[in-house]
């Protein structure tokens, strides 16, 4: 990250608007947003969103996603506004995670969705997530309809994810991701499934 004055020629104000209207569009859009998709949305040209992008890069204000083709928000965004409070879980709630880690050789993460921002509400404490890539795959359940769903987190590492429904109200609140080696996700067993669709459907009686 530099601290030096931004790489960005012409007028300065113009390109602060630009750069500003660039973060918002990732926001809106979601990660995983391309470039040309932004350079549309915006009006820009290519050359110049690719310019704001990279800058934004740089400034750890914005964040390649794990193929490289999107974007999405990175941790400086989060210091430009007031933390979040992120609900309590439930003792119940961790005590059924706590039976799956039991019952599976993987790691097990809880993830809470709160105002649509996806947090880490039960990280593994004995496999911690490697990076932010398992809480930007996280974020896109909220428009995958699957039941359950699969991710690369790298060459060697794959996920499985749950949507955990609330069972008072319908909505999405929560998601179980089960992490391991991409060999053993990409074909998994019944009882892995069974496993993780019981524990998926305990937690619905205890979220909101």
């Amino acid at each position: 990250m530099s601290g030096e004055t931004l790489p960005l020629s012409g007028r300065q104000p113009r390109a602060v608007r630009n750069a500003l209207s660039v973060l918002q569009q990732v926001a809106r859009a979601g990660p995983g947003v391309t470039a040309k998709e932004i350079s549309a949305g915006l009006r820009l040209a290519p050359a110049t969103t690719y310019r704001l992008l990279n800058v934004l890069v740089e400034e750890e204000y914005l964040v390649r996603m794990p193929d490289l083709r999107g974007f999405a928000l990175g941790r400086r965004v989060s210091s430009l506004a007031p933390p979040r409070r992120v609900p309590e879980v439930p003792a119940a709630a961790h005590a059924v995670v706590a039976r799956l880690r039991d019952r599976v050789r993987f790691g097990v993460h809880l993830a809470g969705l709160t105002d649509g921002r996806v947090h880490l509400t039960d990280p593994d404490p004995d496999h911690p997530p490697a990076d932010g890539g398992l809480l930007r795959e996280l974020a896109r359940i909220r428009d995958d309809g699957a039941a359950v769903r699969r991710f690369a987190l790298g060459p060697h590492q794959a996920c499985l994810v749950r949507p955990v429904h609330s069972a008072a109200n319908g909505r999405l609140a929560a998601a179980l991701a089960v992490c391991g080696t991409a060999g053993r996700i990409e074909a998994p067993d019944d009882g892995l499934i069974h496993h993780l669709n019981v524990c998926a459907e305990e937690l619905a009686l205890l979220v909101v």
